[in-house]
């Protein structure tokens, strides 16, 4: 146990700490987005499986990793689009469509991987985003080569937390999306188009999953496999619950369990050998049970989530 608790506080560790929280981060701020605007995207995994090929992909064949991550954020915002066609305009159930995403996602994804690459014992690779540090910010001890001196995507994440905040608490648009999530025949009467409104939500939701997977094949991996995303999509959305729904709140909850999850290998790694690695792969997903079991009782989700809008109804 000494040697776990050494490890802690090395600067690898708080590194790492960063580089699982970042698609954690991307992709609960997407759902949080949508889930504010009153819908429930479910397809998050798929949609992150997609974009992750997709931009990896790109990246590979054009040897840009710009534009990788553009072609990943515009497959997500795509499919982000498909997800509020089917729950918005057409108001179907949320959790069928958006399972019915994932499957379509994840199969799609699979097919064309193997229609580009073909079947290859080795999965193909790129030479990924490299870390840039941030001159004297990476200088501060132990914080700076930590927290400055990581990806591109990391800052990204970084900047995106407080922007999420900001747009969603200091400007018209935001006050329109916390208004169709909370009461849309009210905001139907005071002018808001509560349908254009879901919709541009979902859709930035969708791009900023889209950057998860990105982040996944391009910074984290520098490959794409079938297991990429690893479930992180559904981790998400109890991390959203978890953060009530608010953008900071959801970037600790993200910091949390990337927290847990660099523990526990950190654990594999000490030498705890009479433990099978299974347990402390369980670790994070018990850690995000048993957090929602007790947060979840006190959280109150936007009061239309889940509720499809239908004008000629009153």
């Amino acid at each position: 146990m000494s040697a776990v608790l050494e490890q802690i506080f090395q600067v690898g560790f708080l590194a790492a700490i960063i580089r699982i929280a970042t698609p954690l981060a991307f992709a609960t701020l997407g759902e949080m987005f949508s889930e504010r605007a009153g819908v429930l995207n479910l397809g998050i995994e798929g949609i992150m499986l997609l974009s992750a090929m997709a931009g990896f992909t790109a990246a590979s064949l054009s040897g840009s990793l710009w534009l990788g991550v553009l072609v990943a954020v515009l497959t997500g915002a795509l499919m982000g689009a498909l997800h509020a066609l089917f729950t918005v305009a057409l108001g179907l159930s949320q959790h069928v469509c958006g399972i019915g995403v994932t499957l379509f996602s994840s199969g799609l994804a699979y097919f064309l991987y193997r229609l580009i690459f073909g079947q290859q014992s080795v999965p193909p690779s790129i030479k990924g985003f490299e870390t840039q540090p941030i001159p004297l910010l990476s200088d501060i001890p132990v914080i700076g080569p930590a927290v400055f001196n990581q990806f591109t995507l990391v800052y990204l994440a970084i900047i995106a937390i407080p922007l999420s905040a900001f747009v969603l608490y200091r400007t018209p648009w935001g006050l329109s999306v916390r208004m169709v999530g909370e009461n849309p025949r009210a905001a139907d009467s005071a002018g808001v188009s509560v349908i254009a409104t879901r919709y541009q939500a979902v859709i930035l939701g969708g791009a900023l999953m889209g950057l998860a997977g990105a982040f996944l094949t391009m910074a984290q991996f520098n490959a794409f496999t079938f297991g990429v995303v690893s479930g992180r999509g559904w981790v998400a959305i109890a991390l959203v619950v978890f953060g009530r729904w608010d953008p900071w709140r959801s970037a600790g909850a993200a910091l949390l369990f990337a927290f847990v999850d660099a523990l526990q290998l950190r654990m594999q790694a000490s030498g705890l050998g009479h433990i099978p690695y299974e347990a402390f792969l369980m670790l994070p997903f018990i850690f995000t049970i048993v957090a929602m079991a007790f947060m979840s009782r006190n959280a109150v989700a936007p009061s239309a989530l889940l509720k499809p809008f239908r004008r000629e109804e009153r």
